[in-house]
C-alpha cells in the first residue's frame, strides 16, 4: 500500500507544481509522478537534515511541492537546450 500511496502523492505535488510554475512542460502521467516524487524525497531529505521539520508534518507536503517546481524548472532549462 506504501507504493500506491507514493504514485498518489507524487502525482498530486507534480500536479500542484505543474499548475503553479509558469509555461507549458509537454509531460505526462508517468513523468508528472515522477516530478512529484522527486519534489517528495528532495524536499524530505534536505528539509529533515537541516531540521525544518519531522516526517508527517504539512511543512513537508509545502516543501516537497516547492522542490518539485525547481526540478520542473530545471527540467525545462535542460530541455531547451
Amino acid at each position: 500500500m506504501g507504493i500506491i500511496w507514493t504514485i498518489i502523492l507524487g502525482f498530486i505535488i507534480g500536479l500542484i507544481a505543474k499548475l503553479l510554475h509558469p509555461g507549458k512542460e509537454n509531460m505526462g502521467f508517468i513523468m508528472t509522478v515522477l516530478l512529484g516524487i522527486g519534489g517528495a524525497f528532495t524536499a524530505g531529505v534536505v528539509g529533515q537534515a537541516l531540521g525544518w521539520y519531522q516526517a508527517g508534518e504539512g511543512a513537508g507536503f509545502i516543501a516537497s511541492v516547492i522542490a518539485a517546481i525547481v526540478l520542473l524548472v530545471i527540467y525545462g532549462k535542460i530541455r531547451q537546450k
